[in-house]
């Protein structure tokens, strides 16, 4: 946003350098990106001068030029060749003397000493647009016979120089999108080192004339707009804005257009307040009436761009037809034209979140959503339709034709906050004084309600929408001060800290080491998701999905509870564009709902969990032509999951192992210690496969990242010496019913044989007619050593009857 230096100092008395107002703002919060010297008319008309011709004749070479000699007051007759038809002798004229630089937009060209056809000519007899003070070009610019001659051009045409400043405004401190906004921080800042105030333009002359032009207004929907204020001016006239207004508005970079809409510009720089005027005339049946409008509806804004219009757009609309996107945009045919005599000004208080989702629906971003959407001041709509309704009498004529129109149901209140002088001065880190922070916060209007010793009730006005908490109070006070003013303290005082064990960062980090160097890719997806995606699943019910109450479109409109579908929406992603081989992992938070009545505090119904999901799909190793084609399967992603436990020091075959029951996988293990599930592993449901238009197979472990690291501190480092003696291995074929699991077996094998049996491994599976519709065959490696000595073959048999006898004890196992 820029700033003009002169227009500021109409509000408060300030002589700053240019370099100590780029401090002084950057200090208080409203940090300058640049500072430019610009004038009314650019270039200044430097170089420019009075002249009068004294002689025109015509060029012997040319049939369309003129030899002329002028007269600037200097020694000798400037001798100009000029082309214009209407050049003639006794001329006042603007005179551009050799090494002049002119402008046309952003190119511009210097002035020469030059031979015209064979005649030398020392300048430039100038035409308006040449020089920036019109548009004609028709001939030369003629100028009154009492025009000095040597007088600059610049003094002649009051050539005005000022001061932009550019202020990157973040999006908190809206208070400070105005002039006014601007000395008001300007003045609490100096406020403390000289006695100065900031004054605002009375509007005290405001008095209603007449009710020639009444016009009913009805609020439709307050939730959208919280007030709306109006007046009718009549018996104006369109023209152009006079020179101080046009060079107000030019210093900040907007193009003057004519004197009604320039007055509400200016009042919106001036004020913060955006205001809008309606041809009077066009309002049809002299009723406004703010409301939205049914999805589909047409309308036609000021750049003569068709749009269709959303259900929540809020409208402007008079009793038949649209007017205005409330907050954002002006419609074609209602606007301020040249034929317009009465106007209808519009200050209103437009809800910020309506305004911002329309501004982005259809994509417009006006000086007048800027400020709607970072919220403006509820208060100050009267002022500024005074302010701008006195200012079109002054410059447009007419009289103040209607009632003033105030719907404000609902006034916004103060907030309240309370502060300790104590709780201040520690986080600024200096006593400062109780007297102090009162004078600053005084400065900055935020009035003290009560003062109880060391605490302060406050008031903070609305149009600080960012001052809502005792930190904002102590940033505040801070900015003012000054931040330079804190000294640096002499000595570091320090302590030794501990790390927690295990170091979760480091262990995220080793992790993602770990999945890096095995050919995963790390993916970041957005907490935001569709609620959509839960629908019909009882492993994430809607239900419990945690729901934005504001939502920018339908496919942000909750928090996710998976890593799943974000992970789904980046392989369909990557499918679509023929990137087919993924293995993707993703560190991220799930949020879910759950109602207890029990909780007297709504936020303990909330739950906020980390999970680390991994993805894989497509082949796991491309055709070389050493390697065929192998597609993924469920194995490979289970080796990884395992080989994440193993690497926080889990031992698999301590862990609980169970079929997945979950309808996000079709199939697939759990992996938990007691009744803790640490992670999942699976192939994900056909169904959330087809709703994603994905049409290959997806593998996906879900981690429970908080369970891990919790679990993972009750793990005990130890090692052993590697064995001196041989490790003996023996394989059985059984024959199971299909509902027997190989977790039972490793489970059955364990309990006969704890000391000497190491591991239990699956190396084949087989189901077929010949073995009968329930049964199935598993061909299971035993794995037996005994650290103290060589293990004889009578002590393996035994080991392994003990095994069969239990396998057909208690599972009904044959031997094949």
């Amino acid at each position: 946003m820029k700033v003009s230096y002169k227009w500021l100092k109409d509000y408060i008395d300030i002589d700053l350098t240019p370099a100590e107002m780029d401090d002084i703002l950057t200090q208080i919060g409203l940090e300058v990106g640049g500072i430019e010297k610009i004038q009314s008319i650019k270039g200044g008309l430097e170089g420019l001068v009075i002249g009068e011709v004294k002689t025109c004749i015509p060029h012997p070479n040319s049939d369309h030029l003129s030899i002329t000699s002028v007269d600037v007051n200097g020694a000798e007759l400037l001798p100009i060749v000029c082309g214009a038809a209407n050049i003639a002798a006794g001329q006042k004229v603007v005179v551009a003397t050799v090494g002049t630089v002119l402008y046309d937009g952003d190119e511009s060209f210097t002035i020469k000493k030059s031979k015209i056809r064979g005649e030398v000519s020392l300048g430039m007899i100038c035409a308006e647009d040449e020089i920036g003070v019109g548009t004609d070009h028709d001939g030369i610019m003629v100028l009154p016979a009492d025009a000095v001659v040597g007088t600059p051009a610049a003094k002649y045409f009051n050539v005005e120089d000022d001061i932009a400043i550019e202020i990157d405004l973040t999006p908190n401190r809206i208070d400070g999108a105005s002039h006014i906004g601007v000395a008001r921080d300007l003045a609490a800042y100096l406020k403390q080192q000289k006695n100065i105030e900031y004054k605002t333009p009375s509007v005290e002359a405001f008095k209603v004339e007449n009710n020639n032009t009444p016009i009913e207004v009805l609020v439709e929907n307050q939730e959208a707009c919280h007030r709306y204020s109006g007046v009718c001016v009549s018996g104006i006239t369109i023209a152009e804005s006079p020179e101080w207004l046009q060079n107000r508005l030019k210093a900040i970079g907007l193009k003057p257009i004519n004197n009604v809409v320039d007055i509400t510009n200016y009042v919106l720089f001036e004020t913060g307040q955006p205001l809008h005027a309606f041809d009077y005339t066009k309002i049809a049946g002299n009723k406004v009436i703010v409301k939205t409008l049914a999805n589909g509806t047409q309308f036609t804004t000021l750049d003569e761009a068709k749009r269709e219009l959303n259900e929540n757009d809020l409208m402007i609309c008079n009793a038949k037809e649209p007017m205005c996107i409330a907050g954002v945009f002006g419609g074609l045919e209602s606007g301020v034209s040249q034929t317009t005599n009465s106007v209808f000004l519009e200050s209103a208080y437009f809800d910020a979140v309506y305004v911002r989702k329309t501004a982005r629906r259809h994509g417009l971003n006006t000086d007048a959503s800027f400020r709607f959407e970072r919220g403006t001041d509820p208060n100050n709509t009267i002022y500024a339709m005074k302010r701008a309704a006195l200012l079109i009498k002054e410059i447009a004529g007419g009289s103040i034709s209607s009632e003033v129109i105030d719907i404000y149901p609902n006034p916004v209140a103060d907030f309240k906050v309370e502060v300790s002088v104590d709780r201040i001065e520690r986080l600024i880190g200096k006593k400062i004084g109780k007297e102090t922070i009162k004078n600053i916060l005084t400065a900055l209007e935020i009035g003290i309600e009560k003062e109880d010793g060391d605490t302060l009730n406050l008031l903070v006005p609305p149009y600080r929408v960012d001052v809502k908490r005792e930190a904002d109070i102590v940033e505040e006070v801070l900015r003012i001060y000054g931040f330079n003013n804190v000294e640096v303290p002499g000595k570091v005082n320090a302590s030794l800290s501990y790390a927690p064990k295990p170091d979760e960062h480091k262990l995220k980090n080793t992790i993602a080491d770990l999945l890096s160097y095995s050919g995963f890719n790390e993916i970041m997806n957005n907490s935001l998701t569709k609620t959509s995606y839960y629908e019909g699943l009882e492993s994430l019910k809607l239900e419990n999905t945690v729901r934005i109450f504001n939502p920018l479109s339908s496919d942000l409109n909750a928090m996710r509870q998976s890593l799943l579908f974000g992970g789904l929406e980046c392989i369909a992603y990557n499918i679509n564009r023929r990137n087919t081989d993924l293995k993707f992992y993703e560190f991220g938070k799930s949020y879910q709902h759950f109602v207890n009545p029990e909780n007297e505090n709504p936020v303990d119904n909330y739950f906020e969990k980390e999970h680390l999901g991994v993805f894989m799909c497509g082949n796991k190793t491309a055709t070389n032509w050493n390697l065929k084609e192998e597609p993924t399967n469920f194995f490979h992603l289970k080796a990884f999951a395992e080989n994440v436990l193993k690497r926080l020091g889990f031992q698999i075959e301590k862990l609980r192992i169970n079929e997945l029951e979950n309808d996000q996988f079709t199939e697939g293990l759990s992996y938990g210690v007691k009744k803790k599930v640490l992670v999942e592993v699976g192939m994900v449901s056909g169904k959330i496969l087809k709703a994603m238009d994905i049409d290959v197979p997806v593998y996906y472990a879900d981690f429970d990242w908080e369970m891990l690291i919790g679990e993972a501190t009750k793990n005990k480092v130890a090692y052993t010496e590697i064995p001196k003696y041989p490790a003996v291995k023996r394989d059985l074929a059984l024959l199971i019913d299909k509902a027997t699991s190989f977790a039972e077996i490793k489970t059955i094998a364990f309990n006969c044989e704890k000391n000497l049996l190491k591991s239990v491994s699956l190396f084949d599976f087989y189901e077929g007619e010949k073995l009968g519709a329930d049964k199935k065959s598993y061909a299971v490696s035993f794995i037996l050593q005994d650290t103290e000595k060589t293990l004889e073959d009578k002590q393996i048999d035994k080991i392994m009857q003990k095994l069969i006898k239990s396998y057909e004890k208690q599972l009904g196992a044959e031997l094949r």
